[in-house]
């Protein structure tokens, strides 16, 4: 059962999809709620496979579009480009919505945004996957891109989205799908776009990592061009050797051959990818002493 929602959220309508699955009833009883957060200038969208997969698993899903992106209003504000606003935002929408100690999944700013949500302690999560996100700011031109919101009109922009989108999938991705994310990329707000990509560019949690509040998986697709993977993986070793006892080993990484930025939909089964992370995440907060980092 799919259930949409629009929500007054710091002053504008946000819009957020529920996917709930029938068996367990309206409160979302079962193995919990997770909260999929998309890439820049996208939208929720982006999980509409893997959302109701994961739901016919057994948990809640919810997929929210944030300020300016698929269905939501722009921000009171205008375009975000300081990735802690969508924090607070989302943030505002779980307690709303009543959602205590989700899951959260996130690709991209998304991977970033789950990384922010984790390092926040009046508000823990029940675990964290960041996916295609580094907790250092992203390496991208910010100046750039500040240049780049006088000109983000421009005809070529959306040809530049999709060849840009076909080369940030990976190599083991089929051409027709490939080409399917590149036309739905295509349909971005270009000043959104770019806005986000500077929160990309200057989003850092590396100082409230020691604050985190839930077990962490990080995965990077080995094809990502975005991305440092073997940075994330020594970020990853990094943290399971510091802090407590009770955070030492709450740190796991995962790196996805042939795949690039996008592994929701680059990936045919990624709920059942998801789901395994899920579960591992629950044993890994119930026995601290696991950790794993994995090629």
């Amino acid at each position: 059962m799919i259930e949409a929602r629009y929500l007054e959220i710091g002053g504008s309508t946000g819009f957020v999809e529920i996917h709930l699955p029938a068996a367990h009833g309206p409160a979302g009883a079962g193995l919990g709620t997770v909260l999929c957060i998309h890439t820049a200038g996208q939208s929720g969208v982006q999980w509409r496979h893997a959302a109701r997969a994961l739901a016919a698993r057994g948990y809640r899903v919810i997929v929210p579009d944030l300020p300016g992106h698929g269905r939501s209003e722009p921000a009171v504000g205008g375009p975000v480009t300081d990735l802690v606003t969508y924090g607070d935002w989302l943030v505002e929408v779980l307690e709303v919505l009543g959602v205590e100690r989700p899951y959260v999944l996130g690709c991209s700013i998304g991977g970033k945004l789950t990384l922010e949500l984790a390092c926040r302690p009046d508000t823990p999560l029940a675990g964290a996957l960041a996916m295609a996100a580094d907790a250092a700011p992203g390496a991208v031109n910010v100046n750039g891109l500040r240049r780049e919101l006088e000109d983000v009109a421009g005809p070529s922009r959306a040809e530049r989205t999709y060849l840009g989108t076909l080369a940030s999938v990976g190599r083991s991705v089929p051409k027709e799908t490939a080409h399917l994310i590149g036309l739905m990329h295509k349909r971005e707000d270009p000043e959104i776009s770019s806005s986000d990509l500077i929160g990309w560019g200057t989003h850092d949690v590396r100082h409230r990592l020691a604050d985190r509040t839930c077990p962490i998986h990080l995965v990077c697709g080995v094809d990502d061009p975005w991305i440092d993977v073997e940075r994330v993986r020594r970020r990853a070793a990094g943290l399971a050797s510091s802090g407590p006892a009770a955070d030492r080993r709450a740190v796991t990484f995962t790196a996805l051959p042939g795949i690039g930025h996008y592994p929701m939909e680059e990936i045919a089964d990624f709920a059942g990818l998801a789901a395994g992370w899920i579960d591992e995440l629950r044993s890994t907060a119930a026995d601290p002493e696991k950790t794993e980092v994995s090629a």
